[in-house]
């Protein structure tokens, strides 16, 4: 494996502009593993874990100003979005420390004997515990919140579990400057180094999944980067856990009663959410389904006049650039789709958003019509006429699984009247997230979210938002008569921890 050069890239011009490292050998990546394992231990006080996560938000507060320059030169995301971002981070830092602090996510069992159940209880004492190192795969659209200080990191040194980050390509020289934050971060409780890796380079990545020593993977990507690392982890001798978000179009249904209420409205509001980013969130609208009637015509022709006063934006990078250009291009070319307005090249390094339009029974069946039934990542969304009912449940059995799903209803629908609840079950199965009249850009961090969905979306029905991101990295034991003198704390009787538990089939808090 050759150690070639790291370059950062400015992608508002395509050049380079410092070299920030060198892919790393295989030798280099086996080391970064066995460091971090070596770190695991000091990880085992959850009072230190706690602490040791905020003083990463805390850390990345400090060095707020300098991040964000970094960032927004290996991204142009700008200022404004990344110091959004940047903070989001920190909470989810912080929120995790809470969890860990309260222990719940140990889901303590404890089960005295019971001569007189049938068959008779042993004594039963189940908790969870950390799967050792994890392997996390940097996202390229979210340089803070889905990379190295993210919320798979986050989620796992909460867990206890040591982390060795991939780095992605696009955010190089941020990626080490996080890494050095959260490093110092761990110096404060004297937690190694080791506890955080990070690599560089394609090749690594492939080495860092097929490592003995790799418990566990978290990936945000593409479907065919996800998919690759996805059965090498499934491969190996001993396979391990993938938890990788791969794509999503994350489909959008309009009804009549909605768009004839307020089409113009949703018009403007899917123009927003489809464009934010310039189009490069994982749960960007891709597919919307809207009636081929007046009311219709009225929310496309708000869309139409959102979306033209959109200014051209910069891609991550030129790659994804051409992508871009090179997926509308041949999506635009079918029969039957217009583009009222055309998305494409901006300039010689931007893009402009735009839209296309098709009837909807073009996508009922298979055929050349599935390519828009497939995420195209940038400023682009593709409108689907319906005629019927009949046409909408077509489609949406032909859907892969999603992220998310949106509904949006009238008053009357949203208030029970109608095919409102009936529309909410048949989108329940295609997606993580089920919203009614709001969008799916934007998620919050919060106890209840859930990040994930049917294969393509994710391979596993975890999520990577939200606090129960924790359990991704855990697996249960049980103790069956193990002497009380020999059991770990939080499996003692008296409970020395204060832990959250069920004991003897009752809840303590």
């Amino acid at each position: 494996m050759a150690a070639a050069p790291v370059w950062s890239v400015d992608p508002r011009t395509g050049k380079q502009r410092e070299q920030v490292a060198v892919e790393a050998t295989a030798q280099e990546v086996d080391a970064a593993v066995r460091a971090a394992d070596e770190a695991r231990e000091a990880l085992t006080d959850r009072t230190v874990r706690a602490a040791f996560l905020r003083s990463a938000a805390d850390e990345l507060e400090a060095a707020r100003d300098r991040l964000v320059e970094a960032a927004d030169a290996e991204t142009a995301l700008g200022p404004v979005r990344l110091t959004g971002e940047l903070a989001r981070t920190r909470y989810q830092l912080r929120a995790f420390a809470g969890i860990v602090e309260e222990g719940a996510f140990l889901d303590v069992v404890v089960d005295h004997p019971d001569d007189t159940a049938t068959p008779p209880v042993p004594d039963l004492r189940r908790y969870k515990i950390p799967l050792g190192v994890v392997a996390v795969y940097s996202a390229s659209n979210f340089p803070f919140a889905f990379s190295v200080a993210g919320g798979d990191t986050a989620s796992a040194l909460a867990a206890g579990c040591p982390v060795v980050v991939k780095a992605h390509p696009d955010h190089p020289a941020l990626s080490e400057l996080v890494a050095k934050v959260i490093r110092r971060a761990a110096a404060l409780h004297g937690v190694p180094d080791g506890v955080l890796g990070l690599v560089h380079g394609f090749d690594a990545g492939i080495e860092l999944i097929r490592h003995p020593m790799v418990a566990a993977a978290g990936f945000t990507g593409s479907v065919r980067g996800g998919r690759a690392l996805f059965d090498e982890a499934a491969a190996r001798p001993v396979p391990i856990p993938f938890h990788g978000e791969l794509g999503s179009l994350n489909p959008v249904l309009v009804t009549e009663a909605a768009a004839a209420e307020r089409g113009e409205a949703i018009g403007a509001e899917l123009a927003g959410s489809m464009t934010l980013g310039v189009g490069q969130f994982c749960v960007k609208p891709g597919l919307v389904l809207a009636p081929a009637s007046a009311a219709g015509d009225a929310l496309l022709k708000s869309l139409t006049d959102a979306v033209s006063d959109t200014d051209p934006g910069v891609l991550l990078d030129h790659r994804m650039r051409d992508n871009f250009l090179a997926g509308v291009t041949e999506r635009a070319q079918l029969p039957d789709v217009a583009t009222p307005v055309t998305p494409g090249a901006g300039g010689e390094h931007t893009v402009s958003a735009g839209f296309l339009t098709v009837p909807a029974e073009r996508l009922t069946c298979e055929g050349a019509y599935d390519l828009l039934l497939e995420e195209c990542f940038g400023p682009v969304t593709v409108v689907a006429r319906y005629t019927d009912e009949a046409e909408v449940r077509a489609v949406l059995s032909r859907l892969p699984g999603n992220l998310t799903a949106t509904v949006h209803l009238s008053s009357e629908e949203a208030a029970g009247q109608g095919r409102g609840a009936e529309l909410l079950r048949e989108l329940t199965p295609l997606a993580g997230r089920v919203l009614v009249n709001g969008w799916p850009t934007g998620v919050a961090v919060a106890p209840a979210q859930h990040h994930g969905g049917p294969y393509p979306a994710t391979t596993s029905t975890s999520t990577s938002v939200g606090g129960t991101a924790i359990e991704r990295w855990l697996r249960p034991v049980v103790y069956q008569g193990a002497p009380e003198a020999l059991l770990p704390p939080e499996l003692k009787d008296d409970n020395p921890l204060g832990l959250p538990r069920r004991f003897n089939g009752r809840l303590e808090r």
